[in-house]
């Protein structure tokens, strides 16, 4: 899902992303009844939707799904990190006081 950077309110954002749904379903060649269907969702809900009029984040999940593009979900929600970056960041003390250890040992020589 492509956004426009200068997009700021939610009122916008709500017609970028009812645009974006909107487009899509145009290019998949389906009507707004087809996809309200695969969606679960009533008609005057996928309307609603794509004229940025307000929608539950629930019917853009169904609508997403119903568009198989899962990967805008998946870009709103990354995954949590497999290794936690306080973690990280004690690692790299510890690597930097080892090398200050050993470069002060050298001198002391």
């Amino acid at each position: 899902m492509e956004l426009q950077p200068s997009i700021h309110s939610t009122e916008e954002w709500e017609v970028e992303l009812g645009g974006q749904v909107r487009r899509l379903r145009l290019r998949q060649n389906r009507t707004q009844g087809d996809l309200a269907a695969a969606a679960n969702i009533s008609l005057s809900t996928l309307k609603t939707l794509e004229l940025g009029h307000g929608s539950s984040v629930r019917t853009l999940i169904q609508v997403a799904r119903a568009l198989d593009r899962s990967d805008w979900l998946a870009s709103l929600a990354p995954p949590e990190p497999s290794v936690s970056p306080m973690q990280l960041l004690r690692e790299r003390k510890k690597q930097v006081a080892s090398t200050r250890k050993r470069a002060t040992a050298r001198i002391n020589r």
